[in-house]
Formats: C-alpha cells, structure tokens, sequence
C-alpha cells in the first residue's frame, strides 16, 4: 500500500508539473481594467505572464494599481505590452503617443537620442509596473507598400534599422523593461498583413541574410531579453511552415546558428495567419515544438477558455507523444529565468528611483520633453515656392485610410487638435473615397487648407485628392503622417514620419510659424 501511495502521488505531481508548465507557456490577454477572477486564479496555478492591451488601461494610476493586483496573485508575473510609441501605443491608446516611433527616429538618425527616447519610455512603463515590451520591431521596410510595418520600422536601410533596434533593446532594458524584437526573421518585405492572411517573402538566403537578419544579429549581441517570431513563410528558410511553427527558423536560424539564448514568444496566435490555417491549439503545439517560449494570445480571444484550450491543447500533445515533455519544460524554465530577470531589475530600479523618475515622465529628459523633441528633430519641411504663413485660422482635411489591425482605429492622429490649440478657429473634418477632394473643397469654403495624409503612395483616392486640391487651391498645406514615400508637394509639405501626438505638435508649430 505504501508503495502504491508513493507511485500515485508521484504521478500526481508529474501531472501538476506538466499542467503548470502548459500554463506558465501562455501569455494571455482579459478584459477590463481591473483583473478578472479567473486571471488571479490561473497566476495560482501556474500562469506566469499576462499581455495588457488599450482596453485594459485607463490612466497611470489604474494600471499601477492592476499590476499591483497582479503581483500580489504571483509577485514574478511577467506583464507585457504591445507599446511601441508612435502609432501603436497601448498606454496612450486614447489621447496619442508622447513618443515618435521608429520612423520618426530613424529619419533623426541619432542613436544616442533613440537610446533616451526606449529608455524614458521603459521607465514609464516600469514605474506602472509593467516589465516586458513586445517592442521595437525590428523589420527592414524594404517593400514601400507594405501594409503592416511602414512607419513602425526605422526604415529601408538594413544598417539604419540595426544600429537603432540596439540602440533601443538598451534603452528600454536600461529601465529595468525587457525588450522583446519583433517579427522574426523579419517582416518588412511582405505586401499582405498577417493579421489576415499569411504573407510570403521570396527572397533568397543571401538577401535575407544580409537584409533582415542583421538588425536581429545587432538585437542579440545589445542582450534582448525576448524575439518575437513572425507569421510569415519564408521558403528560402523552410517552404512548408511559417516561421511562428518553423523548428528550421525558430531553432536551427535563430538559436544554432544567431546563438539567441533568450525567450522566443509568438506573434498573436489568432491572428489570421495561424488561426485560419493551422488553428490556434495545433499551431500552439507545433510553435512550442519549433521552438517557441511563450505564446503571444489575447488580443482577440481573451478568456478563460482560452486558456483552457491551450493549456489542454499542449499537455495532451506531450501524452500522446507529439510534443517532447522536455520541450515544455524548457520553454516554461526560459519563462521563470525572464521573470527572475525583470524581478531582479524592479528591484534595482527601486533601489536607483529618484525625482523625477515617475509615470509622468516629468524631469529632465523626461517622456513629453525627450518625446517631443525627438518628433521636432524629425521634421522635414519642403515647400516648391515660399511659405506663406497662415491669416487665419485653416480647415484641417484628414484624408483618412483604414487603419491596419496593429495600430487600430481608436488612436486619434492628425494636427487638427494641436493647431487649434495654436490657431484658436481651426476647424476639421475627416475624409475619404472618390469624393474626398469635392467634399473638402466645400467644407472648406475659403480658407486655408490642410491636408493631412498618411501613407499616400498606397492609396489611389488619396493621391487623386490631392491633385484636385492642389489645382484648386495651391496654397494648400501637405501634411505626411505615414511614410514620405510619394514626391512631396504642398505649399509646404510636411513629413513627420508617424502619427504620434508629439508628431501632431510638431507640425502644428511649423504651420502656426512657432
């Protein structure tokens, strides 16, 4: 009988190990701004990470006080976030980002003023105690109409985009933050977002080698704490799987042969890519099989049984054998080491925290302040005639595309809000379609225009927009918020290089004559 009783609590504890470690490997998403209960209680049994997006943060103080909730379930829990500055802001998801992205900052070209803007940014980020960011992307926009990347990378120039994704891994390590580089082996050349579909790159292994893989090289050797893998099929590197599911990529490219050590955490499993091919318990096998940590889900299904799917999902896939149980526990072991990280470095952030450290950014080089300056360094003002400064107050056209999934359509962009604040009576509207132009020009009546565009080379309407104002009114201001692809024209033209707040100021004082 003692024998027996020793065998079955034995087998009890395999069996609890097994499922803690199918948990541990998740990195879900919940609703609200306070922590659900069965969020709390899958941090009790084994849950080692959450992913927090704009709908479950409202202000500083309410995110500080749901990581405090958190912390006190499981004090080394890893909080992500899919902060990015720029356009895709998660912590200003509502007002817009006091931080450029990495357009803007690549356009300055100064790694040092990336370096403080990641830095001040992850200590915002840490003093609401938040520790791992699925950011920066890494990915060299080589393909101008790609329709998911453009102004969240630092460029078209490989050793641009390398030199600025270590400069920000720094950074935002600096802050205590893990960095998490994204989308692995690179998803700059691809012309379909895989929030949709799964996107190919045709490239051959020189191109990929010598374009999208340096600036991951310079990502590992700054000491990235995580890499995010991409949803994408690379033939070149394995014609049968995307990335997320390659072992060939995930293992062989970038643990054998890069020699990366740290986390590997998949893109959002129900993206299109995986969820509409594979399925998101099949491909979360197959991620962690590959080679995968930690798999990124939430951003659309954010449930308990969610949860629950997946963690059944890989703990039966160890029982029937298709996924080694030492695999699991790898992965789940490389999650406990970044938790112990980040708990190690809350707690010398602690120990160093002094005035002017706090959420607000406040203080010398501080998040408005370095964030702001970095959106002016950024500025590029072209003009084919003298300027003629404003006589009155304008109408502000935004020529308004669909936003893709990454960004989403809360984030208000423009100048309209900025130059009213400088220009007392500015008035707005947004626009798109065959009709824009007409609508504007009657909206306007007569005063100034301001055309606010974003990436316009992608879009016919836009382009064919401005032709029309421009005929009509050449006077009219061009303002660029996405990527300054197309010839610039406008009495000036503006280009931002990112739609962040602090790049809506930017150009509202170049208008307004400040």
């Amino acid at each position: 009988m003692t024998t027996l009783a020793s065998g079955t609590a034995a087998s009890n504890a395999d069996k609890d190990d097994l499922t803690r470690d199918a948990l541990t490997v998740l990195q879900p998403g919940f609703t609200g701004t306070t922590a659900p209960d069965w969020v709390l209680r899958r941090l009790g049994e084994g849950l080692a990470s959450v992913g927090l997006f704009g709908r479950n943060i409202a202000s500083p103080e309410q995110l500080s006080a749901l990581t405090a909730q958190l912390r006190a379930e499981r004090d080394d829990v890893l909080v992500a976030i899919d902060e990015e500055g720029g356009d895709v802001t998660r912590l200003e998801v509502r007002s817009g980002s006091s931080y450029p992205g990495n357009h803007a900052l690549g356009a300055v070209d100064d790694v040092e003023l990336t370096r403080e803007v990641a830095s001040a940014l992850g200590r915002r980020l840490a003093d609401c105690g938040v520790n791992l960011n699925w950011a920066p992307s890494a990915d060299v926009n080589s393909n101008p109409g790609n329709p998911v990347i453009g102004v969240r990378s630092f460029g078209a120039d490989t050793d641009l985009v390398a030199r600025h994704t270590a400069a920000y891994v720094t950074g935002l390590q600096s802050a205590g933050v893990a960095a998490c580089t994204k989308h692995f082996p690179g998803h700059g050349d691809t012309a379909v977002d895989s929030h949709h579909a799964l996107p190919r790159i045709d490239a051959g292994l020189p191109v990929l080698q010598a374009r999208e893989l340096a600036p991951f090289r310079a990502a590992i050797a700054a000491g990235t704490r995580a890499v995010m893998s991409a949803h994408i099929l690379v033939p070149a590197l394995d014609p049968d799987r995307p990335a997320t599911l390659s072992r060939r990529i995930l293992t062989g490219l970038l643990r054998e042969e890069l020699g990366y050590e740290g986390l590997i955490v998949t893109d959002g499993m129900e993206m299109q890519a995986i969820a509409a091919t594979y399925g998101i318990e099949r491909g979360s096998v197959l991620a962690i099989g590959a080679g995968a940590d930690a798999i990124c889900v939430g951003g659309g299904l954010a449930d308990d049984e969610t949860v629950r799917r997946l963690r059944d999902a890989l703990v039966s896939a160890v029982r029937t054998g298709e996924l080694a149980e030492e695999r699991l526990a790898d992965a789940a072991a490389r999650v406990r080491a970044l938790a112990r990280w980040t708990t190690a470095a809350a707690a010398r952030g602690t120990e160093n925290a002094g005035p002017g450290s706090g959420a607000d950014g406040g203080g010398p080089g501080g998040g408005e302040e370095i964030g702001l300056i970095a959106a002016r360094r950024a500025l590029r003002v072209t003009s084919s005639g003298p300027y003629t400064p404003l006589t009155g107050a304008p109408y502000v056209a935004a020529l308004t595309p669909v936003a893709n999934i990454a960004v989403g359509d809360e984030t208000p962009w423009g100048v309209a809000a900025e130059l009213a604040r400088l220009v007392p009576g500015t008035e707005t509207g947004g626009f798109s379609g065959d009709d824009a132009a007409a609508e504007v020009l009657a909206a306007a009546g007569s005063r100034r225009i301001v055309a606010v565009v974003r990436d316009e080379h992608r879009h016919a309407w836009m382009a064919t927009a401005l032709d029309t104002l421009l005929a009509a009114r050449p006077d009219t201001i061009v303002v660029e918020m996405g990527v300054p692809q197309a010839p610039p024209r406008g009495a000036p033209h503006i280009a931002t290089y990112g739609a962040a707040r602090v790049c809506g100021r930017a150009a509202a004082e170049a208008i307004a004559g400040e």
